[in-house]
């Protein structure tokens, strides 16, 4: 795909691979839209990557509700027509025991993670089919194939994400659009708290910067990539985990009693 003149839909573009993402994409000569609750935010990074090579309009929204996902689609329209590219980006985490997670927060992770990015793509699907062609790129995790400890929720969540991705593939088969599932490993952005950092550091977790997640993110959308797992070993143990799940249960057991200590700094 020419991401040029493209009409691409970005969420959780306030965010540090959302921001990251707008810029690798509007240097690129994209139509961009960019998706956040803050108006603040969006309304800044729009007016700096305006001019920049593309046109980027900033659209405040909550995904998580009908009137703000209808708001998407119409601020689309208005500023550029329709809709060719959605990139599901918007995200959250939650780095603790499962027995202590709020259960407010694991309900926050789902809606944002994964009913959000679904019910969105439910939106804009039928002008996808009606013309014929589009991308739908979601952004997961290595956590969704490797089921991490501390990060039960979020995990699952990717879990749903990565399997929402693959039927709608198979489903979308011969119909001109193409779904795009990007897994990267740890990354550095705002939603790693400092615990995270810290627990990181201890375990010796390799973590990424937005910007290079996101040249992988649009190299995947140029050449019309279907899976994209980032950073290596990771990249091997998911591979490993499909086939000897129980063999990684023992590489993660040493880890495991490491990371607990740093859940306590959560509380």
């Amino acid at each position: 795909m020419q991401i040029k003149d493209q009409r691409i839909l970005l969420t959780g573009a306030s965010g540090g691979i959302g921001q990251a993402l707008a810029r690798a994409l509007a240097a690129r000569g994209a139509r961009l839209g960019l998706v956040g609750r803050g108006s603040a935010p969006l309304v800044g990074l729009a007016a700096a990557l305006n001019g920049s090579g593309g046109e980027v309009l900033a659209i405040p929204a909550d995904l998580t509700l009908s009137a703000g996902r209808d708001s998407v689609r119409r601020a689309m329209h208005q500023g550029f027509g329709g809709i060719d590219v959605l990139i599901n980006n918007a995200g959250t985490s939650d780095f603790t025991n499962f027995v202590d997670q709020d259960p407010a927060i694991i309900a926050r992770i789902f809606e944002l993670n994964v009913l959000a990015p679904m019910q969105l793509t439910r939106a804009v699907l039928p002008e996808l089919l009606e013309q014929g062609s589009g991308q739908i790129v979601n952004l997961g995790s290595v956590l969704g194939s490797i089921a991490f400890p501390c990060f039960a929720s979020y995990s699952a969540s990717k879990f749903a994400l990565r399997g929402f991705s693959e039927a709608l593939r198979r489903e979308l088969d011969g119909s001109g659009i193409g779904v795009t599932y990007v897994a990267p490993r740890a990354v550095k952005t705002r939603l790693n708290s400092a615990a995270v950092y810290r627990m990181a550091e201890a375990v010796k977790m390799p973590m990424d910067d937005p910007e290079a997640v996101a040249r992988q993110v649009v190299r995947a959308l140029e050449s019309n990539r279907k899976d994209v797992y980032l950073g290596f070993p990771e990249s091997l143990f998911v591979r490993v985990n499909a086939l000897l799940p129980r063999l990684v249960d023992g590489a993660l057991r040493k880890q495991n009693r490491v990371m607990q200590r740093f859940t306590q700094e959560t509380r």
